[in-house]
């Protein structure tokens, strides 16, 4: 292991940018990496995760930063880095250095050619063991400790355009006031000469002044497109090391814009809200010709009011959380500020709030005569997309600005009303999750009791037995006095248990019977109960408990069951399904031909096709392949590319998507519902095409659409490579059409109704997981719960059974480091929470429960033992007590993937060990699908011989594996019970911590998942490091050789011929739909903005336009995702 590094001091200021690359949401890495970074003594732009080439240098060279430092995991990472490196050098920029790492996807020979491109350095895992992490950022440090702004000329000419000038002028004045004092004074003569505004805004730490300050930038660029705006913006320095984080940026989506410019100061002195240098870093921005200068501080306390005396107007930012309404005598801004904001308006207590502020305003102003309207104090809530009381405050903003500087005309238009959150849950449904914690303890309560007087009834009655057998005097008396007692007990025992308890026997012998027959909507199933061994063993599917005591079977019944009973608590079915094992296998590479061959050759002699879908990184951000090098990296690498309908079409084809044996599973979650919409109409135009063959129209379509694309001068879309083994050629007939541009409208839309009725699936579509764990979020976290409602809504307007709307996920809370209880809790609380919105939103519980599904990870732990058992336990009795839902409803399903966590890139023979255990711990506790990782995951993505292999773990544990026959093999086990119930009580205790935060969305405000997943993360690789969590072949039992990390001798990538394919296909849909595509596109943003059914007209606006298309247009009307730090 590793010794403790000796931190690196450096010698002179060092400003770094980090972020995780475009696409790229893994941003735990450089977290880390950021954090020591700082405790090195240096100032950090966090960007955060999901950043183009683009943006990381404009803000490099608007920062003056000596290097920028990167994590890629998601491929591409060559034309990444590279793109950088010749962009800089493109904008003068040559001197900024780049650093890099992305654990084992960047191969060493990748490593060796980016070095020798210009690369400063790429780490490798090999690195990180030998130098550690401190070790790494100190040769990070040291690389990059050179001067900056020392040597720059007195007469430098400098205006708005050239940004890179104003960064190292204010760096020149930052690092080196004496030798630059000449330039100073010139520069200070310019800014006198400057008519330019200058807005101040601060206030407290946490009340939201950088999305405030974005919000405003969003709406001055749609009001003045001609004008400039700089943004100055100040954060701490930390007193102890020096280092600082300059962190506003990372909650800015407006300010990429080429009108904007934006530099962030570190304070360089502590207890101080600005730098002493902030004032010539004003006069530089002025003097170089803006229009308006934003200056932000740092959280300040109450008696702070520097910001006064840099600013022409002031603005100041608080909360309604500030305490009694004596406290705001002492906050000497509301003495000088022009404008208040009252910001995180949501909060409890807001009302009264703004009623006392604006009273402390008129006393501090002396407006005792003026009305509250008059008064400049606005509720605000930053977080919420155009937000009526943002766009009062800017237009206040900008009449006051206009009134004392002129040429400030806004043509902004105010919506009506004041600021009002707009609540997914709400606010008195908060407790929703310790509700379901007490009614649950409380059925466990009333379980013990029943138990107990069960138990007492079968003493008495064996008592009866006894005494009836002897020859005592007074047996008749002693009977008759047992029976009178009897009757007494018996009145407590609720009468649905008496019930059970009098049909077990003649249930249980149902299950000695060679077939046990039971009925699945209506349709009646006759299922085989046992298996025979090789030795002609016996071996029941479903093994019944021996208990003879009724309180003991009757816990037992109330607490366990049999499969297919309630509480569900071994399984929701009754048996498993025959002819269809849980195996369902995840791929996705290059484009969708080479996906589709890929889907035929794992489903090949398979009876049931469970395909489940990988998208690139690309397709999960919602956007187009392109040319540009940062995208055209990442087109088909690490999953498939689909951009549209044909995609869509070629992706499945072959596959009959209505056949009831085949399922397809996509993971795709911020532009779910646009994909969703692609497999609808994919599964439609098949039906369509099967139409078309069976009334003989072939030759009349085939013309149609000949015709179409003649017309245009365009060639006809077609499937870009041979038809793989078993692939029919179904769904390919109607590519760069869609079905009801064929057929009579009456015909396409029976077609369409029996269709969408008919196909079985699940897309993932989990956001609430993506804010707390895995960063694909796109649009604001509210409108993406629309249109998850919008898509529910649609499944019951239009009896869709079969296909899940949702695949709650507790996977990547997994892979983002969460423990198997913080896993589990924090998935069925995300699964409670939609279920809480959905019926705010008016649904009825039983039309859409039975749409729910859920995803987990199994790891090695023993609480992944039970993971199955407890959620199918807590979800059935919280459905059935709490909602009042049906069976059905009560019915947990969920998928199991192997933990990817768990591979390594070491001995990765060993991982498929792991794998298998893992599969055991699946298929064991009743999953109803299974994905088994390959054990070459750790370092590429998979071969056609690692999938087989991993194939193979799931068909010799249920082909060949005699104990799993038996379909409920863990109840009964002491240990399986115990853990069981421990877990359960884990979880609960986990929602009550959640419900004390406001619940699911409260807790995320404050970023309590994110955090607790993190900590546990660190946890374990601190664990893992000391080796005191041994892992085999990794930091213990190592090979000789010391089992290095191994580098893949195949790795899969998408090649130039399939990105040029994607490319093609898309410039053809753009050109043959483009003026049908801005129409559907406005009746798309239309339904938004009204309130109607957003998937609705998804499913018409996905047969014209593109991913990238919808995606920009939802930006519009539903915001975009704003990072957290």
């Amino acid at each position: 292991m590793t010794q403790a590094t000796t931190v690196y001091k450096p010698q002179n200021h060092i400003r770094i940018v980090t972020a995780a690359s475009l696409f790229d949401g893994h941003d735990a890495a450089i977290n880390i990496m950021r954090r020591i970074i700082q405790s090195t003594g240096c100032e950090v732009i966090h960007l955060g995760h999901n950043r183009s080439v683009q943006e990381i240098v404009d803000c490099a060279i608007q920062e003056d930063v000596q290097a920028i430092a990167i994590t890629s995991y998601q491929g591409g990472h060559m034309e990444f880095f590279k793109y950088m490196y010749d962009l800089l050098h493109e904008k003068g920029a040559g001197h900024i250095k780049i650093f890099g790492g992305g654990g084992g996807t960047i191969l060493p020979e990748e490593i060796k050619e980016l070095h020798e491109y210009g690369i400063s350095r790429i780490y490798s895992p090999d690195d990180g063991r030998a130098m550690g992490l401190q070790g790494m950022i100190n040769d990070l440090v040291q690389k990059c400790d050179f001067p900056v702004g020392k040597d720059v000329s007195a007469n430098i000419e400098f205006d708005t355009t050239d940004k890179g000038k104003l960064a190292r002028i204010v760096s020149a004045f930052e690092n080196y006031p004496e030798e630059s004092s000449q330039l100073l004074e010139r520069v200070r003569q310019k800014s006198q000469e400057s008519n330019t505004p200058v807005l101040g805004i601060t206030g407290t730490g946490g009340a939201g002044k950088s999305s405030l300050v974005d919000e405003l930038v969003r709406r001055f660029l749609m009001d003045f497109e001609d004008k400039t705006l700089a943004i100055i913006s100040v954060d701490p320095s930390k007193r102890k090391t020096g280092g600082a984080l300059l962190g506003d940026r990372i909650r800015m989506n407006s300010i990429n814009h080429p009108q904007v410019f934006m530099r962030s100061l570190a304070t360089r002195q502590s207890n101080l809200a600005l730098s002493k240098y902030v004032q010539d870093a004003v006069d530089t921005v002025k003097a170089a010709g803006f229009d308006l200068v934003i200056l932000e501080t740092s959280g300040i306390g109450q008696s702070d009011t520097e910001i006064i005396e840099h600013s022409d107007l002031s603005l100041y930012v608080m909360t309604p959380e500030y305490g009694a309404a004596s406290q705001l005598e002492k906050i000497d801004m509301l003495d000088f500020a022009d404008v208040i904001a009252l910001n995180k308006f949501d909060k409890r207590g807001a009302l009264d709030a703004i009623r006392d502020v604006k009273k402390q305003y008129k006393r501090n102003h002396n407006l005792w005569d003026a009305s509250d309207e008059e008064i400049p104090v606005f509720g605000t809530i930053a977080s919420q997309f155009n937000d009526p009381g943002m766009n009062q405050l800017y237009r206040a903003l900008i009449e006051r600005i206009g009134e004392k500087f002129g040429d400030f005309n806004s043509g902004f238009e105010l919506t009506g009303g004041n600021s009002e959150k707009i609540y997914i849950i709400p606010p008195a449904r908060t407790r929703y999750l310790s509700e379901i914690t007490e009614n649950n303890r409380n059925y466990d309560k009333w379980v013990e009791e029943q138990k107990e007087i069960a138990q007492q009834l079968y003493s008495i009655k064996k008592s009866m037995e006894a005494i009836a057998t002897t020859k005592l005097d007074d047996k008749d008396r002693l009977l008759k006095e047992l029976q009178e007692v009897y009757s007494q007990v018996e009145l407590n025992l609720d009468p649905k248990n008496k019930k059970w308890l009098e049909e077990w026997p003649e249930e249980a012998a149902r299950y000695s019977e060679d077939f046990y027959v039971f009925k699945v909507r209506d349709k009646e199933i006759k299922v085989k109960t046992y298996h025979s061994s090789l030795a002609d063993t016996r071996i029941p599917k479903v093994a019944l408990p021996k208990y003879e005591a009724w309180g003991e079977l009757l816990k037992w019944g109330l607490r366990e069951n049999v499969p297919g009973k309630f509480p569900y608590t071994t399984g929701v079915f009754p048996f498993k399904r025959e002819g269809e094992d849980p195996t369902r296998m995840f791929a996705g590479e290059g484009g969708p031909e080479r996906t589709n061959k890929r889907f035929h050759y794992v489903s090949k002699d398979m009876p049931a096709k469970r395909l489940s879908t990988a998208f690139d990184s690309v397709t999960l951000y919602g956007e187009d392949p392109d040319y540009r090098p940062d995208i055209y990296g990442k087109i088909g690498n690490s999953g498939v590319n689909v951009c549209c309908l044909d995609d869509a079409k070629k992706l499945y084809s072959g596959f009959n998507l209505v056949d009831p044996m085949t399922s397809v599973s996509m993971t795709i979650n911020g532009p779910a519902a646009t994909m969703t919409a692609f497999f609808m109409n994919a599964a439609i135009d098949q039906q369509c095409e099967l139409y078309i063959k069976a009334n003989g129209l072939e030759e009349e379509v085939n013309q149609k659409i000949e015709s179409f694309y003649k017309e245009k001068g365009i060639a006809r879309p077609r499937y870009n490579a041979p038809i793989p083994d078993g692939n029919d050629g179904l769904g390919l007939m109607l590519l760069g059409v869609s079905g009801d541009q064929v057929l009579p409208a009456d015909v396409y839309e029976q077609i369409k109704s029996d269709t969408i009725s008919k196909v079985r699936g699940t897309v993932q579509a989990d956001i609430l997981k993506e804010d707390q764990a895995q960063n694909t979020c796109i649009f604001s976290t509210e409108f993406s719960l629309r249109l998850m409602g919008d898509v529910q809504q649609y499944f019951i307007d239009h009896k869709i059974r079969n296909f899940y709307s949702v695949s709650i996920s507790g996977y990547h809370i997994a892979e983002a480091g969460a423990n198997p209880i913080t896993q589990l809790a924090l998935t069925l609380s995300n699964g409670f929470t939609y279920v809480e919105y959905y019926v705010s939103r008016g649904m009825n519980v039983n039309d859409f429960a039975p749409n729910l599904s859920f995803f987990f990870s199994n790891g090695i732990d023993p609480e992944y033992a039970v993971i199955g058992r407890v959620a199918r336990r807590i979800w059935a009795k919280a459905m059935k007590l709490k909602y009042g839902a049906n069976e059905r409803s009560q019915m947990l399903k969920y998928h199991i993937q192997t933990s990817g966590r768990s591979l390594h890139a070491q001995e990765i023979d060993f991982n498929d060990i792991r794998t298998t255990l893992q599969a055991l711990y699946a298929i064991y506790d009743n999953c109803n699908s299974l994905h088994t990782n390959a054990y070459d995951e750790a370092i590429t993505t998979p071969t056609e011989a690692s999938v087989r292999r991993a194939m193979a773990i799931q068909l010799i544990i249920n082909k060949e594996l005699g104990l799993a026959k038996n379909e409920n093999p863990l109840q009964g086990s002491f240990i399986i019970e115990e853990l069981t119930d421990l877990v359960e009580e884990a979880v609960y205790m986990e929602f009550d911590r959640i419900t004390e935060r406001g619940g699911v969305l409260g807790a995320m405000e404050t970023m309590y998942q994110r955090g607790k997943i993190q900590e546990e993360s660190m946890h374990y690789e601190m664990l893992k490091h000391t080796g005191e969590y041994p892992i085999i072949g990794v930091n213990t039992f190592l090979s000789s050789e010391g089992s290095p990390t191994i580098v893949p001798g195949e790795v899969i990538r998408a090649t130039k011929e399939e990105k040029e394919n994607q490319i093609q296909t898309l410039q053809n849909l753009h050109k043959h739909y483009a003026g049908k595509a801005e129409e559907q596109l406005q009746a798309l943003k239309k339904a938004a903005v009204s309130n109607q059914n957003v998937f609705e007209r998804l499913m018409e606006a996905t047969k014209y336009c593109s991913l990238g298309q919808i995606t920009q247009a939802l930006y519009q009307v539903g915001g975009q995702y704003r990072r957290n730090m």
